[in-house]
C-alpha cells in the first residue's frame, strides 16, 4: 500500500497534509520501519512558533531517537495528545496518527517535498 497521495512528503521522512492555511504532520511508514517500535513522542507544546525546517520534536524507538521537521513555518495550533500518551499508535498507523496542527505562516520549504509517487520510489516499504 502506497503513501496517501493527499500529502507532500519531506527527505527526513515527515508527511505534511495541507487544507488551507493548516498543515498536519505526522511520519511515514518508512520512517516507522526504520525506527522499528516507536516508544515515546515529544511534541514542542502549542503556540511554539516554527521556521520552515525546524524542528518540531522527536520520537524514539527500541533503536534511536530521531528528530521530527516541518517543512513550512508557522505556530503549532494543537498536539495529537493521544499519539504522545500512546506512542505505540504510530506503529498500527502512521498515517492516521499525526503528530501537531500548525498554522501555516511560511510555505518555504514545501516546495523541496515530493509527492507519494516519488517518495515511495525512492523509500519502499517493506
Amino acid at each position: 500500500m502506497g503513501s496517501p497521495a493527499d500529502c507532500l512528503y519531506s527527505s527526513t521522512h515527515e508527511w505534511h497534509r495541507v487544507q488551507g492555511d493548516t498543515l498536519t504532520l505526522g511520519i511515514t511508514r518508512f520512517a516507522v520501519d526504520a525506527l522499528t517500535d516507536v516508544t515515546y513522542v515529544q511534541i514542542k507544546p502549542v503556540g511554539t512558533t516554527i521556521a520552515p525546517g525546524g524542528g518540531v520534536g522527536e520520537v524514539e524507538s527500541v533503536k534511536t531517537t530521531s528528530d521530527v521537521y516541518c517543512a513550512a513555518g508557522g505556530t503549532i495550533t494543537e498536539v495529537n495528545q493521544a499519539v504522545v500518551a500512546d506512542p505505540s499508535l504510530l506503529n498500527k498507523d502512521p498515517f492516521a496518527n499525526w503528530l501537531l496542527k500548525l498554522k501555516i505562516t511560511a510555505r518555504g520549504g514545501l516546495d523541496q517535498c515530493m509527492k507519494a509517487a516519488d517518495y515511495d520510489q525512492k523509500n519502499p516499504v517493506g
